[in-house]
């Protein structure tokens, strides 16, 4: 029910072909038995992130507000449980559109816990148990990712994106582990939005895979901005210090703060819930479902797309896997993604 489940199941709907698209209930956190319809970008990545990165602009507004003649005496005050709200209102409406479209398509809505029993069978199961079998012709493996945290004793007090995006409220000291799109977008939301944040990371800059002087200049500008960046930094442990607050240990040093964000990555979802892989004899590489060019497994009738594929692991590239896999499997027509000119941005402030 992502990005690319959802491109695919419309189009072939829409093309008159039978489709059933299978997601898990939605919540704003993703499990082994929660999801929702619009996946990640949608529930809890691009769309939330970019509320958050919108808030997080307003009080350098107010302060060059009074250079153009505003007067304001009394600084606003910033509500994190009212921009929460806000937040889990819109995605909530999105996660109903994304299940509107499905709907209006003529794509079936199944929801609980797909499974491959062989080739052409998948087994449904819903919240309360019952299980539902459904004969398929072709079944597209869309289940995308998961961000995970790093294997160090005490990993389990600290968040990932997910979560951060669900905080009850704002922390005051925030330590963000990583260097790379995910961690410097979240340190420049928890700093606008006044928290003291530490940016620790492996590297000398952040952003690796960029343009150095692109590197350079995002450093100095968070620098800048007052986020304290911990450069060639490498965390070892996590502990609880006192009531609300984690010591992390570095092989710099120690930093005592309120809250830790894993920013280290995701992986492919492969196994949350169970997808039958192992017992249908899917192929995998590195962790990932392996595909050919056209996205086809291994299995006669079974393809993958977007991240559960760990190519390029965007939502507009999931998209187009989509549509490529949709005119492959449903029209015969072999169509394979193209991945020569894919844009990125990195919302950094």
């Amino acid at each position: 029910g992502g990005s690319g489940g959802v491109r695919a199941s419309r189009l072939a709907a829409a093309d008159g072909k039978k489709v059933a698209i299978i997601e898990l209930p939605f919540d704003p956190v993703s499990s082994e038995s929660t999801g929702g319809f619009g996946g990640t970008c949608v529930i809890r990545g691009c769309v939330p992130k970019k509320l958050f990165v919108y808030g997080s602009h307003f009080h350098e507004e107010f302060e060059d507000a009074e250079g153009f003649g505003w007067n304001i005496h009394t600084p606003p005050k910033f509500n994190w449980q009212h921009l929460m709200a806000q937040k889990t209102k819109e995605i909530t409406r999105l996660n109903g559109i994304y299940a509107k479209m499905l709907n209006n398509a003529g794509a079936e809505i199944f929801e609980g816990r797909g499974k491959l029993i062989d080739a052409h069978t998948v087994e449904v199961t819903d919240a309360a148990g019952h299980k539902t079998l459904l004969k398929t012709a072709n079944t597209c493996i869309a289940t995308g990712g998961y961000a995970f945290k790093l294997p160090i004793p005490g990993a389990e007090l600290g968040i990932t994106s997910d979560e951060a995006l669900t905080l009850p409220d704002l922390p005051r000291k925030v330590c963000i582990i990583g260097g790379g799109y995910i961690a410097v977008e979240f340190a420049g939301i928890f700093n606008g939005l006044g928290a003291e944040v530490h940016l620790v990371f492996r590297q000398e800059l952040p952003l690796r895979g960029f343009d150095e002087d692109v590197r350079a200049a995002v450093n100095e500008n968070l620098i800048k901005r007052g986020i304290i960046v911990h450069p060639k930094c490498n965390p070892k442990s996590l502990a609880e210090a006192s009531a609300g607050t984690i010591t992390v240990e570095t092989d710099s040093g120690q930093l005592t703060v309120n809250t830790v964000m894993f920013a280290t990555g995701r992986k492919p979802n492969i196994s949350r819930p169970d997808l039958g892989l192992s017992e249908v004899g899917v192929e995998l590489d590195h962790g990932a479902i392996k595909v050919d060019a056209f996205s086809r497994t291994n299995v006669n009738g079974v393809w993958a797309i977007g991240d559960v594929t760990n190519r390029v692991n965007l939502t507009p590239v999931a998209l187009m896997e989509g549509a490529a896999m949709m005119a492959s499997a449903m029209k015969g027509r072999m169509t394979k993604p193209d991945y020569q000119y894919i844009p990125s941005a990195v919302f950094c402030q």
